[in-house]
């Protein structure tokens, strides 16, 4: 068994049955600078709570696994330097070396997972990058859509991705792809996409019921829930394709590769949109924790 540090919150929660969402550590150590990144993280804590749930920030703290970090710990990992970025490969690693790591979405999921928590809020998931037909650049992230039963509530998948692929492979793979509100697929920073959602659900009554259904039918796997950033927040689709362009081109000239391909590209894209796709991604992100307490708070309601 594995040894989950709780935080105070999260273990009252699980104690007393109260809902749960799970959220990923990378947006603090990977996606801003200090003390923003703690300020933000520290304002989706919040609004999972006014939802009426309680949020669990997951990370690696000297080869612990934390569930949810108290005041301090979200402190230390904002300044943390040299973090590494865990997904499935190497969550494992990091856990048996002692280090401290931030989890990915796929990492996220299987924490979440051996924690009992069932709903998970990120921004958007990783997928098939451009190009992959020469790269096989693909996220784990959809492969843990494929088995590991978390619902995860996202602003769809990244827009830097080549979102065609990445849908045709979760279809392969099985994976639910639920569209909230409407019947395009959104594209991150943008509400919407050119792309149909496979699926459309207008409620988290819905998605929890499906989530629900998925275990009562022994299928494997979560559902990847599409929110859609709020319109006041967004880029439009048409503004950022020529930026998102310039990013792929100017790596592809530099050889970025690997982890380091989404990174690169979010601080050329903030540059180039002077900052405005930071604050379309903090928007989208806690939406998305509204959503996911929601949720969170209907499958409580439901017997498991």
């Amino acid at each position: 068994m594995i040894d989950l540090q709780y935080s105070d919150e999260a273990a009252r929660a699980k104690e007393t049955g109260l809902p749960i969402v799970a959220l990923e550590s990378t947006i603090i150590t990977h996606g801003m600078p200090h003390p923003q990144n703690v300020e933000v993280a520290r304002l989706v804590e919040d609004d999972i709570r006014k939802a009426g749930a309680v949020p669990a920030t997951i990370a690696v703290l000297d080869g612990r696994l934390h569930i949810g970090l108290n005041p301090d710990q979200l402190d230390r990992l904002g300044q943390a330097k040299g973090v590494a970025k865990l997904s499935r490969a190497d969550l494992a690693a990091c856990l048996a070396t002692g280090g401290t790591g931030a989890t990915t979405v796929a990492a996220t999921m299987i924490a979440a997972h051996h924690a009992g928590i069932e709903v998970f809020a990120t921004g958007g998931i990783g997928g098939v990058h451009k190009g992959a037909e020469h790269s096989f650049d693909i996220s784990a992230d959809l492969h843990e859509l494929a088995q590991t039963p978390v619902t995860v509530v996202a602003a769809g998948a990244k827009a830097i991705l080549d979102v065609p692929k990445t849908l045709e492979v979760l279809e392969t793979l099985g994976v639910p792809v639920i569209s909230v509100g409407q019947d395009s697929f959104p594209a991150f920073w943008s509400a919407t996409s050119p792309f149909a959602a496979p699926l459309r659900m207008d409620s988290a009554d819905q998605i929890a019921r499906a989530h629900r259904m998925r275990v009562a039918l022994g299928l494997p796997g979560g559902q990847l829930i599409a929110n859609p950033v709020p319109q006041a927040d967004e880029i439009a689709a048409e503004t950022l394709a020529p930026v998102i362009a310039a990013a792929q081109a100017k790596a592809d000239v530099q050889g970025i590769s690997g982890k380091a391909v989404t990174p690169f590209l979010l601080q050329e894209i903030f540059e180039a949109t002077e900052g405005r796709s930071l604050t379309a991604n903090i928007a989208l992100v806690r939406n998305n924790a509204r959503l996911a307490a929601g949720i969170a708070q209907s499958l409580s309601s439901l017997c498991a």
